[in-house]
């Protein structure tokens, strides 16, 4: 209980962290971003631990924006069968040169196969992710992101992803 309160309060402060990076860091340009195919690895259930598993992620992030808005779709895979179809929003800043800080939100459809249950079909995805930029625009990221239910459903547990991505431009759609 207090690790879950821990990650919440620490979730809270970089949403608000993300509010604020406007006012200090420099907006990623379209036209200076690619479109992104992301693949990621991660801790599925990383706080609760009641069913743990492996994490698979691909996702497009699409370089059309409305101002630093940009959307994606992806879809994720556990080692123990579940799977998520969702898409959503983020926020993409560099931060100097080389650095980035994406927060980003979606909605989808949950299937549980084996693994946990977390309510209902419909499921709201936050996360943060900062990283790095290579100079050919490829990146190197960590994420850390909550899976939920938001409440809409009687059984509401969510779920704690900690996520490495890596990230490289692609060109496929333009």
């Amino acid at each position: 209980m207090i690790i879950r309160c821990l990650v919440r309060a620490l979730f809270g402060v970089l949403l608000m962290f993300s509010i604020t990076l406007p006012a200090w860091a420099q907006e990623s340009n379209a036209n200076e971003d690619p479109a992104l195919l992301s693949a990621g690895v991660g801790w599925f259930d990383m706080v609760q631990q009641e069913n743990q598993a492996v994490d698979f992620r691909l996702e497009y992030r699409s370089d059309l924006a409305l101002w630093f808005i940009k959307p994606w779709v992806g879809v994720e895979v556990t080692s123990d069968g579940a799977v998520y179809g969702l898409g959503g929003v983020l926020l993409d800043f560099t931060l100097g040169d080389h650095f980035y800080f994406s927060p980003s939100a979606g909605v989808g459809a949950y299937s549980e196969g084996s693994g946990r249950d977390l309510g209902s079909t419909l499921q709201f995805r936050t996360q943060v992710e900062l990283g790095y930029r290579f100079d050919n625009k490829a990146r190197l990221g960590l994420a850390f992101g909550h899976i939920s239910n938001a409440s809409t459903s009687d059984r509401n547990p969510g779920a704690e992803i900690l996520t490495l991505y890596y990230s490289i431009p692609f060109f496929g759609f333009n």
